[in-house]
């Protein structure tokens, strides 16, 4: 893989496509030739480095967004010419805020992404739970193909106010708990 470094022509070559497209980009049908490495890194609370530092201009931010694609357990920014791997250290966007409609079985509960990407936790955008070695939880939703969010420690706590006990619980089973939300039940 060849290294790139060179973000300025790829922002122009970005902004060129999603005006073209109108909407997001379709990534997952394009399978550029010409592949490469870019120093772009993703970290666990959300914020893009580009050489190291920190990228300031939101809207590249979110432009770059809307061509991430993860292929197996590799992360790429991805163009009908070209495809440059990024590294991410969790997951490349964070859940940082979080609406709720309705109440009960019928509540949705609606989530916001660092990068400006809304969606209703549902079947179609799940949310799962991993553990450290700790034991500690860290809470993710699909954001959208294979890619999905870190539920931020605020969100988690709005979230916990909604938890209710599982029903269908066999007799010695551990009651479990968890979030309604379009139809769905989310173990938490």
């Amino acid at each position: 893989m060849a290294k790139s470094n060179e973000l300025p022509n790829i922002a122009s070559e970005i902004r060129a496509l999603v005006q073209a497209e109108g909407k997001r980009p379709p990534v997952e049908s394009w399978h550029p030739e010409r592949s490469g490495e870019i120093d772009i890194r993703i970290a666990r609370d959300g914020t893009w480095y580009y050489q190291g530092g920190a990228m300031a201009r939101e809207s590249v931010v979110r432009l770059f967004s809307t061509i991430l694609r993860k292929d197996d357990d590799h992360y790429f920014l991805v163009t009908p010419v070209e495809k440059l791997r990024i590294a991410v250290d969790d997951a490349p966007f964070v859940i940082r805020m979080m609406d709720v409609e309705g109440s009960g079985e019928k509540q949705k509960i609606h989530l916001s992404t660092n990068v400006g990407d809304s969606f209703t936790l549902s079947r179609l955008h799940p949310l799962t739970v991993r553990y450290n070695q700790r034991g500690e939880p860290s809470p993710y939703a699909l954001v959208r193909a294979q890619l999905k969010a870190l539920i931020s420690r605020k969100v988690y706590y709005e979230m916990a106010d909604l938890v209710v006990p599982a029903s269908g619980v066999s007799e010695g089973e551990e009651e479990r708990f968890g979030v309604w939300s379009d139809g769905e039940f989310f173990i938490l």
